[in-house]
């Protein structure tokens, strides 16, 4: 088994949407065996998907945001997340975390009888995620599949064929198990929170280079400045602003590592009106001046 290489961040659209499509069309899974001490900050950071996912911790603890829950997920322990499920995955040092991605219809087709009444109540429900650990015993067979999965996928003869397999079964356990009650209010109140977030986030991105208040952003939402706040650090346990200089910060990252682009440039381009005050940020974030970082990601791409 060998580690994909993750780049220092996902591709997402300014939806926080992720762009990169898992499997093919007349296979929709796809297999990941990551470490996440290979990603810039050990994080995978905030995006959705329309697949299925599921994460199998092999080693180290990651801490999870999904949704406006945080999760702490040690070795041994999984997690499913639902279709469009806003989140975010960290490790304070290596943790390897095996991962597949498939769409609904890889269990069973859109138009069928098993779609309707075994999937459908799943993306319908209230379950936005769910933690398997051992301890539990319809979780432990959970997590033994989950295991027989990873394995499949070097088995170059036959590996679709048990995936698939495997993966019915999974879904079996998890409907009949896991708590997918239908509860309208609560869904239509996270799925409004989570667009007007997706919205804000969005805000953001696009505009990162300007200036840009928490008047903005909420006079872009059509919410209160409190509201704005409090959606922030319900889902995303950060501030607006923060959330906005810790951005920059990244986009800045991205075009050291790129580009050969002037520091003084950089920083202007990132919304940094300051070069000085750039270059503090910067170090207090990655620990390592602009240079520095410079240096250290042409050096990694040389090897």
């Amino acid at each position: 088994m060998h580690f994909n290489s993750p780049g220092s961040r996902i591709a997402i659209d300014e939806n926080l949407m992720e762009t990169v499509q898992h499997g093919s069309n007349n296979y929709p899974f796809h297999f990941y065996y990551e470490n996440l001490a290979l990603f810039d900050f050990h994080c995978i950071e905030w995006h959705w998907h329309t697949e299925l996912e599921f994460v199998y911790v092999e080693s180290g603890t990651v801490t999870s945001w999904i949704g406006e829950e945080q999760l702490i997920l040690p070795a041994g322990s999984g997690v499913f997340i639902n279709s469009k499920i806003l989140h975010r995955f960290y490790s304070p040092g290596e943790a390897i975390i095996p991962n597949f991605v498939c769409m609904p219809s890889f269990i069973a087709a859109q138009d069928s009888f098993i779609y309707q009444k075994y999937i459908l109540p799943v993306l319908s429900s209230s379950l936005t995620y769910q933690i398997f650990q051992e301890k539990v015993r319809w979780q432990e067979e959970v997590l033994s599949i989950m295991k027989q999965i990873v394995a499949v996928q070097d088995n170059v003869s036959s590996g679709e064929l048990a995936t698939a397999a495997l993966v019915q079964r999974l879904w079996l356990e998890l409907y009949e198990n896991a708590d997918i009650s239908y509860k309208k209010n609560h869904i239509d109140d996270s799925a409004s929170s989570q667009a007007r977030l997706q919205l804000m986030m969005q805000y953001v991105h696009q505009n990162y280079s300007q200036d840009v208040s928490l008047d903005d952003i909420a006079s872009y939402a059509g919410i209160s400045k409190s509201t704005v706040l409090n959606l922030f650090r319900r889902y995303l346990h950060i501030t607006p602003i923060n959330y906005l200089i810790n951005y920059r910060l990244n986009e800045a990252a991205l075009q050291l590592s790129k580009t050969e682009k002037k520091i003084i440039t950089i920083s202007e381009e990132t919304g940094f009106n300051n070069v000085d005050y750039f270059c503090r940020l910067f170090k207090k974030h990655y620990h390592l001046t602009p240079t520095e970082y410079r240096k250290r990601k042409l050096s990694a791409y040389s090897v």
